[in-house]
């Protein structure tokens, strides 16, 4: 019996040849990528040599690529690493050898197939790690104009810009100045493109007092033909910054702020506070509080503080002058014209000095020129002062001391009897004098110390640590000699009394001030006559300076 087979259906034999096609397909899609692979593998040294002629030519300059790889396992990804491109000049004469304008240690970045192909062409994201751009001096920036001009034929735009480790070089001819650094821990930029000012956001750790800085912004558009006008503006916030790295004083500092501008003339406008801040030639903490307003050259890193305002305890002034960047040392020379009109002596001694409490209380008025060098010493032995003073109606807060001061009186306007009683009276001193501060030792050309029936003049050195008080001078006082103590020891002093009365005054005597400001001494001093008649002959100099 013959067997007939049943029919193939139609539909299965349609679908026989096109599953093989399929099959055959995905083979040759398989073989095309591998061999694409092995032609991107074999090509990259290739590749790399046209890509560093493209961006010598585009550029204008020399330019090194150590390694260049691509991957097209999802869309198209290119990495390398050791890029450099370099100027017709060196760049920074600081640092050894020929510096490169830019320089990338690695970079990769991804992007779809059809990106390639749009017009202009786009990149989603590229990312970098080690970036450094070394800006010419101002003399030399020519060769960035000329660079940026041939390099405007390439149309590439890119979403996203993330760097970290970045180091930007603001370098300089100028005698004296050290190239500007910026180092940038995480820096993000966005919508880079042709003409557009870059939106960036970017971590940055300062050295000095080591601290975060945090800024977000808009930098550019780049003004090729004049980078110092190159816009600028953000935010910024500074936090947990250790003022114990600058040595001489500690503290915790925070400040936050908004600035704008161009890289030349950014106007800077912030607060910063510091709960702890401490002097080490007192070690008192204070809380400090200051807003001001700065003008900062972006291009040297000089600063124009006009003014600062700061408060701490009952006390505030004002401050006015430059943080200028120097080379010899390197650091900044800071010049400060400072103001006090609503202080109190007290805030002032316990900030600078360690004795505690300190010894005099009272409103204060000072003007003063302040200069802090640079270099690694202390604040206080690189801190100086010269300006003058007035504490109207101050009383020293020991009670041993007030209550010498307080018998000097009474036995200046002729009241013996109560000065051995000890008859309280806390009268007020008026104390003026015009001063300099130098390796943590305060000079006074002229010093007032006025009380009732009281009037003293002196001249000499205090230091900071209250371990040396030299004060030599002339004491006038209302009282005749005779008339400042009782009983025979009058009788006796009847006689000299006019050798010590001299110019209106009832006695003038020469007096001495030695010791510790804790234990101070005082005593006649008849040696110095020749110090004694210079005395206030400076009043016309510190006059001037107030």
């Amino acid at each position: 019996m013959q067997v007939f087979p049943k029919p193939t259906p139609k539909g299965a034999r349609r679908a026989f040849p096109w599953r093989w096609i399929g099959i055959v397909v995905l083979v040759l899609l398989a073989g095309a990528t591998v061999a694409m692979r092995l032609v991107i593998a074999h090509s990259e040294p290739i590749l790399r040599t046209r890509i560093v002629e493209t961006l010598s030519n585009r550029f204008g300059s020399r330019v090194e690529l150590a390694s260049f790889h691509v991957s097209v396992v999802d869309g198209i990804e290119v990495s390398g690493g050791g890029l450099s491109l370099f100027g017709k000049d060196d760049p920074n004469p600081h640092a050894p050898g020929i510096q490169p304008l830019i320089s990338i240690q690695e970079f990769r970045f991804q992007t779809a197939l059809r990106s390639l192909f749009r017009s202009p062409m786009h990149v989603e994201s590229v990312y970098v790690q080690g970036l450094e751009i070394n800006i010419p001096p101002r003399e030399n920036r020519r060769q960035v104009t000329d660079m940026g001009a041939r390099a405007r034929k390439m149309s590439i735009v890119v979403d996203r810009f993330i760097c970290s480790n970045t180091k930007l070089v603001i370098n300089t001819l100028r005698p004296g100045k050290l190239p500007l650094e910026f180092a940038i821990s995480d820096l993000n930029l966005q919508e880079i493109g042709p003409g557009q000012p870059l939106q960036f956001n970017a971590t940055l750790i300062n050295p000095k007092p080591v601290g975060t800085v945090q800024s977000k912004g808009l930098f550019g558009p780049w003004q090729e033909e004049s980078p110092r006008d190159t816009p600028v503006q953000g935010n910024y916030s500074f936090s947990d910054a250790d003022l114990s790295t600058i040595k001489g004083i500690a503290g915790t500092l925070s400040s936050t702020g908004e600035y704008s501008g161009t890289l030349s003339n950014i106007v800077v406008q912030g607060k910063t506070d510091t709960p702890d801040f401490r002097i080490a030639s007192s070690g008192h903490a204070v809380s400090l509080h200051t807003e001001f307003h700065a003008i900062v050259d972006g291009t040297n890193g000089d600063t124009y503080l006009q003014p600062v305002h700061a408060t701490f305890l009952q006390s505030s002034f004002t401050a006015e002058g430059s943080v200028v960047r120097v080379s010899e040392p390197n650091g900044h020379d800071i010049e400060l014209e400072v103001v006090l009109d609503h202080a109190r002596i007290e805030d002032l001694l316990k900030l600078g000095v360690h004795t505690d409490p300190p010894i005099m209380s009272g409103p204060v008025e000072m003007k003063t020129r302040m200069g802090l060098a640079p270099g690694d010493g202390s604040v206080a032995d690189r801190l100086k002062l010269a300006g003058a003073f007035h504490v109207p109606r101050s009383h020293f807060t020991s009670e041993k001391v007030q209550q010498k001061v307080d018998s000097l009186s009474l036995r200046s306007r002729g009241n013996p009897k109560q000065a051995r009683a000890h008859v309280e009276e806390d009268v007020p001193v008026d104390l003026r004098g015009v001063f300099t501060l130098k390796d943590g030792l305060l000079s006074f050309s002229l010093l007032h110390f006025l009380i009732p029936g009281t009037h003293v003049e002196m001249t000499g050195d205090y230091s900071l640590d209250g371990k040396k008080f030299d004060l030599r001078g002339k004491a006038r006082l209302e009282a005749k000699l005779s008339q400042m103590t009782t009983g025979w020891k009058s009788v006796l002093l009847k006689p000299v009394d006019p050798f010590f009365s001299k110019d209106g005054a009832g006695t003038e005597v020469p007096i001495r001030i030695t010791g510790t400001e804790s234990e101070p001494r005082f005593a006649l001093d008849f040696g110095h006559k020749h110090d004694r008649d210079n005395i206030g002959k400076n009043s016309v100099t510190g006059s001037k300076r107030e």
